[in-house]
């Protein structure tokens, strides 16, 4: 069903004197084949006049022609060539005693013939004749056709630019707009022609380089009129010779290797029809079997293996060839990509032994270092004891001038004499030293400075110090190199 643009303006004409008035539609538009209301309405005066004829008439090029007539007494009439598509819209104007005063007229089935400016005409008594015009506008809906130049399109030279696809508006008034959807590198060429009839025919050529890339490409016009669009597509169909490229050969074929083929893939339109293998350096080797497209070598391969192999591809656009060429190496070629493999995991068993070797070091110091730890003083070495005048002091707080350690070693033949002897005169140990005696487990010495008496093991050190005022004996210290000592009764490891 056609669809009627409708464009409704108002015009009135008003009678000087008895304010009657003729209303119509400024102008109004359909298209071609559809259906359109032309209105035209009467409004009578008071008193009213007498409405004696009604007529519509088309108005072109200064020429009037009749289109209907409705006659109070008379009737109806529809003239040529407008009768079999023209009526009046009311059924009032129809009956035996017709009312007048709207006499709107319907067109069907319009013509592009039928734009032009249509009168409608009211005669009364006493007034006489009165009118108003409306213009019909037709359009005509573009018939879009798109096609290849050619069914099949022939790959040509690189720079030759040809047109693959046309599109064409035809007969649309006003004229369509046409544009191109696609991702090739084209142009395009637009022609517009006005046909006797009043309407336009567009047509639009797309040019390209035809290429294998541009084969089963998709193309797409699309026609704009008014406010609707219409779209068509079509695929593009390339011919072109074969692309030839032989497969197989892969740089590493080695003496008495096995399964080596050669295979000659080709891409054409259309297919290929026909393959053919050469050997450059000669016949094609005997244990060599040809396949169609394929070469196959039979058995190990040997030194005769080796030389150019060509392939030719044909199809009804042309021939095109490619060639392989085959060297043979005693030993196989190990890839750069599979050295630099074995490479790596050289480094990393190398990196796995040299940290073994690290860990087994570290181990074997740890080892010595707890060991020897287990032979050293494990307790606060900041408790370490002098004996200064009455009392014990910690390490580090020695007096100024720190007397000079004595030592005193109590073998079982050292009497009182002696140790007077070894300690010097400024210490008097005769008087106060009580008794000294063996033991099959240890001898203890007792030595009594201002009434206190340490006890010393046999063959351990004990220390003895003047401080000007009084004397103080150890019991169990063991000396250090900074002149302090350390009690046995710290523990060790």
């Amino acid at each position: 069903m056609m669809v009627v643009k409708t464009f409704m303006y108002f015009s009135a004409v008003i009678i000087s004197g008895y304010s009657q008035m003729v209303q119509v539609d400024d102008s109004r538009s359909g298209y071609a084949g559809s259906q359109v209301d032309l209105s035209c309405q009467f409004v009578n005066s008071d008193p009213p006049v007498k409405i004696s004829q009604v007529t519509w008439q088309k108005f072109v090029n200064g020429t009037k022609q009749n289109v209907a007539i409705a006659n109070p007494a008379l009737g109806v009439s529809v003239l040529p060539p407008f009768k079999e598509r023209v009526r009046f819209k009311s059924p009032a104007v129809r009956r035996p005693t017709p009312s007048l005063e709207d006499t709107t007229i319907t067109f069907s089935n319009l013509r592009l013939t039928d734009e032009a400016a249509y009168i409608c005409e009211y005669t009364t008594f006493p007034a006489g004749n009165r009118e108003n015009t409306v213009n019909l506008t037709v359009y005509a809906r573009p018939m879009i056709q798109m096609s290849l130049s050619t069914p099949s399109i022939v790959a040509g030279p690189a720079n030759l630019k040809m047109t693959v696809a046309t599109c064409l508006s035809a007969n649309g008034k006003p004229p369509g707009v046409i544009t191109w959807d696609s991702g090739l590198d084209g142009e395009v060429s637009n022609q517009e022609t006005r046909n006797s009839d009043g309407t336009f025919t567009v047509r639009s050529d797309y040019m390209m380089v035809p290429t294998r890339q541009t084969h089963n490409q998709k193309l797409t016009c699309i026609t704009t009129y008014h406010s609707e669009t219409y779209s068509d597509s079509v695929t593009l169909n390339i011919q072109y010779e074969p692309d030839v490229a032989i497969e197989g050969y892969d740089g590493n074929w080695y003496l008495n290797r096995e399964s080596v083929q050669l295979i000659c893939q080709a891409d054409a339109n259309p297919p290929v029809s026909l393959y053919q293998w050469r050997f450059l350096n000669g016949s094609i080797p005997d244990k060599v079997e040809v396949r169609d497209n394929i070469l196959l070598f039979k058995g190990p391969v040997t030194y005769d293996l080796a030389g150019t192999y060509m392939c030719d591809a044909t199809n009804s656009i042309g021939t095109r060839s490619a060639a392989v060429d085959v060297n043979v190496t005693e030993f196989p070629v190990i890839p750069h990509e599979m050295a630099r493999g074995h490479q790596g995991l050289g480094t990393a068993i190398g990196m796995v032994a040299l940290g073994g070797s690290l860990l087994v070091v570290a181990l074997t110091l740890l080892g010595v270092l707890f060991h020897r730890r287990q032979r050293t003083f494990k307790g606060d070495y900041s408790t370490k004891k002098h004996v200064l005048g009455s009392s014990y002091r910690k390490g580090g707080s020695l007096q100024p001038y720190p007397p000079i350690p004595q030592v005193l070693i109590c073998p079982d033949d050292f009497d009182d004499d002696k140790k007077a002897e070894m300690y010097g005169s400024p210490i008097s140990l005769t008087e106060n030293i009580h008794h000294c005696q063996d033991n099959t487990e240890q001898m203890n010495r007792s030595f009594s400075v201002e009434s206190e008496v340490e006890a010393c093991g046999y063959g351990e050190q004990c220390f003895a110090f003047y401080d000007e005022t009084e004397l103080e004996m150890s019991v169990d210290m063991v000396p250090q190199t900074d002149g302090s000592v350390i009690s046995k009764e710290e523990w060790y490891v």
